[in-house]
Protein backbone atom coordinates (compact mmCIF):
# COMPACT_ATOMS: atom_id res chain seq x y z
CA UNK A 1 0.00 0.00 0.00
CA UNK A 2 1.43 3.73 -0.94
CA UNK A 3 2.06 5.49 2.24
CA UNK A 4 0.30 8.37 3.02
CA UNK A 5 2.90 11.52 3.59
CA UNK A 6 1.50 13.62 6.59
CA UNK A 7 0.57 17.22 6.11
CA UNK A 8 3.24 19.35 8.15
CA UNK A 9 1.18 21.81 10.67
CA UNK A 10 4.12 24.33 10.86
CA UNK A 11 3.82 24.47 7.07
CA UNK A 12 0.36 24.98 7.14
CA UNK A 13 0.16 27.54 9.70
CA UNK A 14 2.70 29.71 7.58
CA UNK A 15 0.11 28.72 4.55
CA UNK A 16 -2.49 30.13 6.47
CA UNK A 17 -0.64 33.45 8.06
CA UNK A 18 0.56 34.32 4.39
CA UNK A 19 -2.90 34.22 2.83
CA UNK A 20 -4.24 35.92 5.73
CA UNK A 21 -1.50 39.06 5.42
CA UNK A 22 -2.52 39.01 1.48
CA UNK A 23 -5.95 39.46 2.05
CA UNK A 24 -5.52 41.95 4.57
CA UNK A 25 -2.89 43.55 2.47
CA UNK A 26 -5.56 43.65 -0.66
CA UNK A 27 -8.34 44.94 1.72
CA UNK A 28 -6.20 47.77 3.06
CA UNK A 29 -4.97 48.54 -0.75
CA UNK A 30 -8.51 48.61 -2.26
CA UNK A 31 -9.37 51.10 0.49
CA UNK A 32 -6.66 53.23 0.19
CA UNK A 33 -7.25 53.41 -3.65
CA UNK A 34 -10.48 53.93 -3.19
CA UNK A 35 -10.15 56.92 -0.87
CA UNK A 36 -7.58 58.60 -2.95
CA UNK A 37 -9.32 58.31 -6.89
CA UNK A 38 -12.81 58.76 -5.97
CA UNK A 39 -13.13 62.64 -6.24
CA UNK A 40 -11.42 62.43 -9.17
CA UNK A 41 -12.46 59.67 -10.73
CA UNK A 42 -15.52 60.48 -12.98
CA UNK A 43 -14.08 64.20 -13.95
CA UNK A 44 -10.91 62.42 -14.77
CA UNK A 45 -13.05 60.01 -16.96
CA UNK A 46 -14.02 62.79 -18.95
CA UNK A 47 -10.53 64.28 -19.64
CA UNK A 48 -9.66 61.24 -20.59
CA UNK A 49 -12.57 60.89 -23.25
CA UNK A 50 -11.70 64.61 -24.01
CA UNK A 51 -7.98 63.28 -25.05
CA UNK A 52 -9.55 60.12 -27.36
CA UNK A 53 -11.86 62.76 -28.81
CA UNK A 54 -8.67 64.45 -29.98
CA UNK A 55 -6.39 61.26 -30.68
CA UNK A 56 -9.64 60.33 -32.97
CA UNK A 57 -9.97 63.65 -34.60
CA UNK A 58 -5.93 63.37 -35.72
CA UNK A 59 -6.67 60.13 -37.45
CA UNK A 60 -9.62 61.50 -39.03
CA UNK A 61 -7.59 63.97 -40.50
CA UNK A 62 -5.02 61.45 -41.61
CA UNK A 63 -8.16 59.37 -43.20
CA UNK A 64 -8.90 63.05 -45.34
CA UNK A 65 -12.38 63.05 -43.46
CA UNK A 66 -12.60 66.74 -42.60
CA UNK A 67 -16.07 66.51 -41.47
CA UNK A 68 -15.85 63.83 -39.18
CA UNK A 69 -12.63 65.64 -37.52
CA UNK A 70 -14.03 69.21 -36.89
CA UNK A 71 -17.35 67.50 -35.14
CA UNK A 72 -14.67 65.14 -32.99
CA UNK A 73 -12.73 68.61 -31.51
CA UNK A 74 -16.46 69.70 -30.84
CA UNK A 75 -17.24 66.49 -28.64
CA UNK A 76 -13.67 66.98 -27.32
CA UNK A 77 -15.01 70.33 -26.69
CA UNK A 78 -18.30 68.79 -24.99
CA UNK A 79 -16.51 66.36 -22.60
CA UNK A 80 -13.95 69.58 -21.73
CA UNK A 81 -17.48 71.53 -19.78
CA UNK A 82 -18.27 67.93 -18.73
CA UNK A 83 -14.86 67.67 -16.50
CA UNK A 84 -15.28 70.78 -15.29
CA UNK A 85 -18.64 70.37 -14.13
CA UNK A 86 -18.09 66.95 -12.63
CA UNK A 87 -14.96 68.46 -11.15
CA UNK A 88 -16.56 71.23 -9.28
CA UNK A 89 -20.14 68.80 -8.18
CA UNK A 90 -18.10 65.97 -6.96
CA UNK A 91 -15.25 68.21 -5.27
CA UNK A 92 -12.67 66.47 -7.02
CA UNK A 93 -10.86 69.22 -8.12
CA UNK A 94 -7.21 68.83 -8.08
CA UNK A 95 -3.90 69.64 -9.44
CA UNK A 96 -3.54 65.95 -11.39
CA UNK A 97 -6.87 67.00 -12.58
CA UNK A 98 -5.84 70.19 -13.80
CA UNK A 99 -2.54 68.66 -15.56
CA UNK A 100 -4.33 65.86 -16.74
CA UNK A 101 -6.93 68.39 -18.44
CA UNK A 102 -3.87 70.36 -19.63
CA UNK A 103 -2.37 67.92 -21.74
CA UNK A 104 -5.47 66.79 -23.15
CA UNK A 105 -6.48 69.96 -24.26
CA UNK A 106 -3.14 70.65 -25.97
CA UNK A 107 -3.73 67.71 -28.29
CA UNK A 108 -7.54 67.93 -29.02
CA UNK A 109 -7.73 71.52 -29.37
CA UNK A 110 -3.99 72.37 -30.02
CA UNK A 111 -2.10 69.57 -32.15
CA UNK A 112 -5.23 68.30 -33.93
CA UNK A 113 -6.23 71.93 -35.45
CA UNK A 114 -2.62 72.71 -36.17
CA UNK A 115 -2.71 68.94 -38.19
CA UNK A 116 -6.03 69.48 -39.93
CA UNK A 117 -5.34 73.14 -40.72
CA UNK A 118 -1.89 72.02 -42.55
CA UNK A 119 -3.84 69.06 -44.05
CA UNK A 120 -6.60 70.66 -45.47
CA UNK A 121 -5.46 73.93 -45.99
CA UNK A 122 -1.51 75.03 -45.75
CA UNK A 123 0.14 72.26 -46.68
CA UNK A 124 0.56 73.73 -50.40
CA UNK A 125 2.36 77.13 -49.00
CA UNK A 126 5.15 75.08 -48.22
CA UNK A 127 7.96 76.51 -45.04
CA UNK A 128 5.33 79.49 -44.68
CA UNK A 129 2.01 77.08 -43.98
CA UNK A 130 4.05 74.49 -41.79
CA UNK A 131 4.65 77.28 -39.37
CA UNK A 132 1.64 79.31 -39.71
CA UNK A 133 -0.54 75.40 -39.02
CA UNK A 134 1.86 75.50 -35.64
CA UNK A 135 0.82 78.38 -34.25
CA UNK A 136 -2.59 77.17 -32.24
CA UNK A 137 -0.52 74.26 -31.15
CA UNK A 138 2.44 76.49 -29.76
CA UNK A 139 -0.17 79.34 -28.59
CA UNK A 140 -2.45 77.07 -27.16
CA UNK A 141 0.58 75.47 -24.87
CA UNK A 142 1.59 78.88 -23.97
CA UNK A 143 -1.95 79.70 -23.03
CA UNK A 144 -2.73 76.70 -21.08
CA UNK A 145 0.63 77.08 -19.33
CA UNK A 146 -0.07 80.90 -18.04
CA UNK A 147 -3.35 79.35 -16.99
CA UNK A 148 -1.74 76.64 -14.85
CA UNK A 149 0.74 79.14 -12.90
CA UNK A 150 -2.39 81.34 -12.36
CA UNK A 151 -5.37 78.98 -11.14
CA UNK A 152 -6.13 79.36 -7.97
CA UNK A 153 -8.58 76.16 -7.36
CA UNK A 154 -11.53 78.73 -7.80
CA UNK A 155 -13.19 79.24 -11.02
CA UNK A 156 -13.57 82.63 -12.16
CA UNK A 157 -16.36 84.36 -14.79
CA UNK A 158 -14.06 85.21 -17.06
CA UNK A 159 -10.66 83.75 -18.76
CA UNK A 160 -7.49 85.66 -19.70
CA UNK A 161 -6.83 85.16 -23.23
CA UNK A 162 -9.43 83.73 -25.95
CA UNK A 163 -9.45 79.39 -24.24
CA UNK A 164 -7.66 76.89 -26.18
CA UNK A 165 -11.72 74.98 -26.88
CA UNK A 166 -13.06 77.94 -28.21
CA UNK A 167 -9.62 78.60 -30.31
CA UNK A 168 -9.90 75.21 -31.87
CA UNK A 169 -14.06 75.38 -32.44
CA UNK A 170 -14.00 78.51 -34.33
CA UNK A 171 -10.72 77.23 -36.64
CA UNK A 172 -12.38 74.42 -37.55
CA UNK A 173 -15.60 75.28 -38.77
CA UNK A 174 -14.09 78.23 -39.99
CA UNK A 175 -12.57 75.11 -42.68
CA UNK A 176 -15.31 72.95 -42.93
CA UNK A 177 -17.53 76.19 -43.77
CA UNK A 178 -14.78 77.61 -46.22
CA UNK A 179 -15.15 74.13 -48.01
CA UNK A 180 -18.65 73.78 -48.01
CA UNK A 181 -20.19 76.69 -49.27
CA UNK A 182 -19.53 77.74 -53.02
CA UNK A 183 -19.60 81.22 -52.27
CA UNK A 184 -16.71 81.35 -50.15
CA UNK A 185 -14.57 79.32 -52.28
CA UNK A 186 -12.84 82.17 -53.72
CA UNK A 187 -10.96 82.61 -50.37
CA UNK A 188 -9.72 79.18 -50.87
CA UNK A 189 -8.52 77.05 -47.68
CA UNK A 190 -4.67 76.89 -49.40
CA UNK A 191 -4.55 80.86 -49.75
CA UNK A 192 -3.04 83.31 -47.94
CA UNK A 193 -6.66 85.97 -48.16
CA UNK A 194 -8.38 84.43 -45.50
CA UNK A 195 -7.46 81.12 -43.86
CA UNK A 196 -3.87 82.54 -42.79
CA UNK A 197 -4.80 85.73 -41.05
CA UNK A 198 -7.49 83.94 -39.27
CA UNK A 199 -5.08 81.40 -37.58
CA UNK A 200 -2.80 84.14 -36.66
CA UNK A 201 -5.53 86.13 -35.07
CA UNK A 202 -7.01 83.20 -32.89
CA UNK A 203 -3.74 82.31 -31.91
CA UNK A 204 -2.99 85.46 -31.36
CA UNK A 205 -6.11 85.91 -28.63
CA UNK A 206 -5.09 82.73 -27.10
CA UNK A 207 -1.80 84.48 -25.77
CA UNK A 208 -3.44 87.54 -25.39
CA UNK A 209 -4.89 89.57 -22.19
CA UNK A 210 -8.15 89.67 -23.29
CA UNK A 211 -11.38 88.42 -21.14
CA UNK A 212 -13.56 86.11 -22.54
CA UNK A 213 -16.63 85.05 -20.60
CA UNK A 214 -16.34 81.61 -19.26
CA UNK A 215 -19.70 78.83 -19.52
CA UNK A 216 -21.25 79.14 -16.43
CA UNK A 217 -22.84 76.28 -14.31
CA UNK A 218 -26.42 76.55 -14.99
CA UNK A 219 -28.91 77.04 -12.03
CA UNK A 220 -31.61 79.06 -11.14
CA UNK A 221 -28.99 81.37 -9.34
CA UNK A 222 -27.21 82.22 -11.92
CA UNK A 223 -30.49 82.91 -14.15
CA UNK A 224 -31.41 85.03 -11.31
CA UNK A 225 -28.68 86.86 -11.31
CA UNK A 226 -27.31 87.22 -15.06
CA UNK A 227 -30.95 87.31 -17.23
CA UNK A 228 -29.56 88.42 -20.55
CA UNK A 229 -26.48 86.04 -20.49
CA UNK A 230 -28.49 83.13 -19.91
CA UNK A 231 -31.00 84.03 -22.56
CA UNK A 232 -27.74 84.17 -24.66
CA UNK A 233 -26.20 80.78 -24.43
CA UNK A 234 -29.77 79.58 -24.43
CA UNK A 235 -29.92 81.05 -27.53
CA UNK A 236 -26.64 79.72 -28.93
CA UNK A 237 -27.68 76.30 -27.89
CA UNK A 238 -30.91 76.24 -29.77
CA UNK A 239 -28.83 77.50 -32.57
CA UNK A 240 -25.99 74.94 -32.21
CA UNK A 241 -29.08 72.11 -32.10
CA UNK A 242 -31.07 73.51 -35.34
CA UNK A 243 -28.39 75.00 -37.46
CA UNK A 244 -25.46 72.53 -36.37
CA UNK A 245 -22.19 73.77 -38.52
CA UNK A 246 -23.93 77.19 -39.57
CA UNK A 247 -25.28 77.84 -35.84
CA UNK A 248 -21.46 76.72 -34.72
CA UNK A 249 -20.53 79.37 -36.93
CA UNK A 250 -22.63 82.20 -35.61
CA UNK A 251 -22.23 81.09 -31.73
CA UNK A 252 -17.93 81.73 -32.36
CA UNK A 253 -18.59 84.87 -34.28
CA UNK A 254 -20.66 86.51 -32.09
CA UNK A 255 -18.50 84.91 -28.96
CA UNK A 256 -15.50 86.49 -30.53
CA UNK A 257 -17.09 89.74 -31.53
CA UNK A 258 -18.18 90.08 -27.58
CA UNK A 259 -14.68 89.48 -26.12
CA UNK A 260 -12.81 91.62 -28.34
CA UNK A 261 -15.72 94.37 -28.77
CA UNK A 262 -15.77 95.05 -25.03
CA UNK A 263 -11.87 94.62 -24.44
CA UNK A 264 -11.82 97.49 -27.17
CA UNK A 265 -15.07 99.66 -25.52
CA UNK A 266 -12.59 99.18 -22.43
CA UNK A 267 -9.86 100.22 -23.71
CA UNK A 268 -11.38 103.30 -25.20
CA UNK A 269 -13.07 104.22 -21.84
CA UNK A 270 -10.02 104.27 -19.95
CA UNK A 271 -8.22 106.45 -22.13
CA UNK A 272 -10.70 108.98 -22.58
CA UNK A 273 -10.71 109.01 -18.57
CA UNK A 274 -7.65 109.37 -17.69
CA UNK A 275 -6.85 112.15 -15.77
CA UNK A 276 -4.05 114.45 -17.24
CA UNK A 277 -1.37 116.01 -15.18
CA UNK A 278 -1.62 119.85 -15.52
CA UNK A 279 1.97 121.19 -17.04
CA UNK A 280 3.44 123.35 -14.42
CA UNK A 281 3.27 126.80 -15.52
CA UNK A 282 6.74 128.41 -15.28
CA UNK A 283 7.33 131.84 -13.32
Amino acid sequence: MPRLRRRNPVSGQKHRRIRRRLEAYRASRAGRIRRRLSPAAVPSFFTLMNLFSGFMAIIQTWDGNLQNAVWLIVLAGFFDVLDGMMARLTNGTSLFGVELDSLADIVSFGVAPSFAVYVFGLKDLGGLGLIVSSMPAVCGAVRLARFNLQFDGEKKDHFRGLPIPAQAAALMVLMLTIHDLEWFARFGPSGLSFLVPAVIVLSALMISTIPFDTIPRPSARYLRTHPRKALLYAIALVLLLVLQQIGLLVVMAAYLAIGVGRAAYTLVRDVYTVELDEPSSES
